[in-house]
């Protein structure tokens, strides 16, 4: 039958569910243009149904492809109730009264096909239907299959160790961790002690003492945690489902979760560096070699305390110690690269629904222009907390290799040298410094999604983004200039207090709201 120079069907009613009734209807080509000789052009194929739904004048966002091809498939996905709207519209041939008969139908078979599963998980059914208790299925290649068939995925469970559970959970055991080495180096006795070194200065080398090992790990990362949380969290269940217009939470999970498996390849290959390079081989060349050979080119540090003062720990309480330290550093810094790819996953979604959601009307411009606002709020405090780690990592190193008694008293002299016009000779010892490299690789690292952010959006948040840009930049440069010249300090100090400001008030003051989401210069 033909309607508005289209295929027409007319609903069968003959209790299918969604996924039998949409099986006939793509096969016949219904609501399909006739060919100019007047006969049907074929089936429908998911390509060709988005793109007929997403050139409806009404539908603003379109169809994501993937969702079209969900139907196709023989799975248990149904139909959201918004998308029942547009699939009425090309069934019924734009005519009114057909698009509301069709409407009536596909609801009726979206509830039957619910029903349908619901009774399958009672009976125990595995046919047709997912077993009870699994994990959705996902697409993988364009296939559908059972995600508890997948086996171990490194990408999805270090999502779900920020989003499941409390917020509390990662930043907690962080911080037990921190806390628990703090209280074994009470136990074995290197809380606090010092050693002579030959040209006479006495160093302290206490493992609370170093700020890379007690500041970090018991503020910053724990901080950083919790943010990357709050943002992934925020993006999963309001902002993207905000812009998307996806009615199904379950939707966007999938369309989310396929996402984090696209960068299965760099959780791997950053989970083989962060254990082998940066834990194991780091501390076998770092603490273990040292401690057997009773000596290295290396600052004598509480990981190597046993060779200069051994009545203070032993070399073999130091090694299991050591291991244990490391063990947990290693695993510390994965999670912190992982957030690091999540926060750029977030971004990189952002600018990928933005790009297909074809916002026409202003309250959608707006409310992109909030949300992408909120995310690049979130990964600038994400950013200065990532610098800050690399601060403390390098700052501990530099001052392991200079004169300084404590590293407190090595900031202030640093910074008096200046004030009161002395040199500070604060540097005469030269030895290999592994952590100034590792932690250049933190603070890159940190910066990236950022820089990344900051392209895709920057003339849409001009104002905020180059106040954030200043203050990043600044951070950055004094992390390099740290005992490069008298009185680096007060550059350290200056970036780290408008850091932190920042973590409060990324945007260093208010800007005005009806310019969010402009193309223009926001002032």
């Amino acid at each position: 039958m033909e309607k508005n120079g289209t295929i027409f069907v007319a609903p069968p009613k003959d209790g299918s569910d969604f996924k039998e009734l949409f099986k006939q209807l793509a096969a016949a080509g219904a609501g399909r243009p006739l060919g100019s000789d007047g006969f049907p052009q074929g089936p429908w194929t998911p390509e060709l149904l988005a793109e007929a739904i997403s050139q409806i004048d009404s539908n603003r966002i379109g169809v994501d492809l993937r969702t079209v091809q969900l139907w196709f498939q023989e799975n248990e996905k149904g139909i959201s109730t918004s998308n029942i709207r547009w699939l009425a519209r090309i069934f019924g041939c734009d005519d009114p009264e057909a698009t509301s008969e069709w409407q009536m139908e596909l609801s009726a078979a979206q509830l039957r096909l619910t029903a349908k599963r619901r009774d399958s998980k009672r009976a125990g059914s595995s046919t047709a239907l997912r077993v009870p208790d699994m994990p959705p299925p996902v697409m993988v290649d364009n296939q559908t299959r059972p995600a508890g068939r997948q086996g171990f995925n490194l990408a999805r469970t270090s999502e779900a160790l920020f989003t499941r559970g409390s917020p509390l959970n990662l930043p907690a055991s962080v911080f037990a961790g921190a806390s628990a080495l703090g209280f074994l180096s009470y136990i074995v006795g290197i809380h606090s002690a010092t050693y002579g070194r030959t040209d006479g200065v006495v160093k302290q080398v206490g493992f609370l003492w170093a700020p890379n090992w007690t500041f970090l790990f018991m503020v910053l990362l724990p901080l950083f945690f919790a943010l990357v949380t709050e943002l992934l969290v925020f993006w999963k269940d309001e902002g993207r489902l905000r812009l998307t217009g996806h009615s199904e939470k379950m939707e966007s999970d999938d369309a989310w979760a396929r996402n984090v498996e696209a960068s299965s390849y760099t959780y791997w290959a950053v989970f083989l560096i962060c254990v082998l390079f940066a834990g194991l081989f780091q501390w076998i060349g770092v603490c273990l070699i040292p401690l057997i050979n009773g000596g290295g080119n290396y600052a004598v540090d509480w990981g190597k305390l046993a060779i200069v003062r051994p009545e203070v720990i032993s070399a073999p309480m130091t090694i299991v110690f050591t291991g244990l330290a490391y063990l947990y550093m290693c695993l510390c810094f994965y999670l912190l690269f992982a957030g690091l790819i999540l926060l750029h996953t977030i971004l990189h979604d952002l600018w990928k629904v933005e790009e297909g959601s074809k916002m026409r009307l202003e309250e959608y411009r707006r409310a992109g222009g909030e949300i992408g606002l909120r995310v690049m709020r979130g990964i600038f405090r994400c950013t200065v907390l990532g610098v800050l780690v690399a601060i403390c990592m390098k700052a501990q190193s530099a001052y392991l290799a200079s004169n300084g008694e404590d590293i407190l008293t090595w900031l202030a002299n640093d910074m008096s040298s200046v004030l009161n016009a002395q040199r500070n000779d604060s540097n005469s010892f030269s030895y290999r410094m592994p952590t100034h490299y590792s932690s250049l690789l933190v603070a890159i690292s940190s910066c990236v999604g950022f820089l990344y952010g900051s392209i895709q959006f920057g003339k849409r948040f001009h104002a905020p983004l180059w106040k954030m840009s200043a203050v990043v930049a600044l951070l950055f440069a004094s992390y390099l200039l740290i005992d490069a010249f008298d009185g680096f300090s007060i550059l350290l100090g200056t970036g780290t207090l408008l850091a932190t400001y920042g973590l409060f008030d990324p945007e260093f003051g208010r800007w005005r709201a009806n310019e969010l989401g402009s193309n223009q210069s926001v002032s």
